[in-house]
């Protein structure tokens, strides 16, 4: 543990009993004293805080630098308007996905958050990728996620401005007398707001967030039960370099002026074969959320096979959904095998465990929308 980097909340992580763990190569609290399944509910019902400094915050600098990042991307960033951030995701010269990421449009330059185990090759990438006229700037700050259906309440007490964005939007605030750049949005399928505050001043306003009374602190282990249950991807497991956005059902990440007979269609890496998929709809496999029966979950790696005993696909990530009170998971399943209602089988300990394929998510998302 001595050897992980750690986030500037570090020492209040042990102050409140987290348990540490090793996590795209920082120290990072699994759980708090309250327990992943009370942590997950929490969440849920009234609000909670998660430490996501480990993230990589970069600022893009330069001319027109949304059309330089769509040379990286397929999202639509010339249109995307200053104040509100964008889902997105780089792409290989083979259609395989690199990260995905958040870009937000902050008039001047593009802000960006990418994924922690892939935060060096992403700003490798976009040093190499773009031109010396792009300044690309690792920002030194920490990130933190006020989550849940309490959040805005919270909120109205410490910055009720924000509580006026709607949800994907973003702006410059102060609480306690601390500037802080938020975000209406999150990874858990609620209403919440992700916080990107100066190092050096995350601790206090943790501590200041912490107080009041409906939020408690929130480790990994319920940030990814929750993130389940929305059925939202985590890179390196349910995304990755062999797995294509429209594989993965992510062709909304996929502008609409950036597609074949728009505005400025193609233009990234691997679209040709990416465009081909949305077009010709000929892809042989799609992720797809699988409900199960009984109590026992179904984790990452299990097999799936069809009611004939064919292998069909295997389970990308998996657990028991503590808001769902079934397993939950989400894997990729034979085309032919993918329609809501099929009936597949996980093999779990050499037992063949029935499963559904479900629309996800498996949860209703609380995010506000004005």
């Amino acid at each position: 543990m001595s050897e992980l980097k750690r986030t500037p909340l570090h020492g209040l992580h042990e102050e409140l009993g987290g348990k540490m763990v090793p996590f795209a190569g920082y120290a990072m609290p699994v759980q708090y004293p309250l327990g992943v399944k009370k942590e997950h509910e929490h969440t849920r019902t009234a609000c909670g805080l998660f430490d996501v400094s480990h993230m990589g915050q970069v600022s893009l600098r330069g001319p027109r630098p949304a059309e330089a990042l769509e040379t990286l991307v397929p999202a639509d960033l010339v249109g995307l308007v200053e104040g509100m951030q964008r889902y997105a995701l780089f792409t290989s010269q083979d259609g395989g996905i690199l990260d995905d990421l958040m870009v937000v449009n902050a008039g001047d330059h593009l802000y960006l958050v990418v994924n922690a185990a892939c935060k060096d090759q992403d700003i490798a990438l976009l040093q190499t990728g773009l031109d010396d006229a792009h300044r690309v700037e690792v920002l030194d700050r920490g990130l933190l996620a006020l989550q849940g259906p309490d959040a805005a309440k919270v909120m109205q007490r410490l910055c009720p401005e924000a509580c006026e964005m709607v949800f994907m939007q973003h702006g410059h605030f102060a609480i306690e007398g601390i500037p802080v750049w938020i975000s209406r949005s999150g990874y858990t399928g609620e209403d919440g707001f992700e916080i990107s505050v100066p190092a050096e001043q995350s601790e206090a306003l943790a501590r200041c967030l912490l107080a009041e009374p409906e939020v408690e602190p929130i480790g990994l282990g319920a940030r990814d039960s929750l993130r389940l249950e929305a059925g939202l991807c985590l890179y390196g497991h349910d995304i990755d370099t062999q797995t294509t956005p429209v594989e993965a059902g992510l062709i909304w990440a996929i502008g609409k002026p950036r597609r074949r007979g728009g505005e400025r269609p193609g233009g990234f890496p691997g679209a040709d074969l990416i465009l081909h998929q949305v077009d010709a709809k000929d892809h042989q496999r799609k992720r797809v959320g699988l409900l199960g029966e009984g109590r026992a979950p179904v984790r990452e790696g299990a097999d799936l096979y069809d009611a004939d005993d064919h292998h069909i696909g295997h389970v990308t990530s998996g657990g028991f959904g503590p808001s769902v009170g079934k397993p939950v998971a989400m894997g990729y399943v034979a085309i032919d095998q993918a329609a809501p209602e099929t009936t597949v089988y996980a093999e779990v300990r050499g037992k063949r465990l029935p499963m559904t394929v479900t629309k996800m998510p498996f949860v209703t998302p609380g995010y506000y929308r004005g």
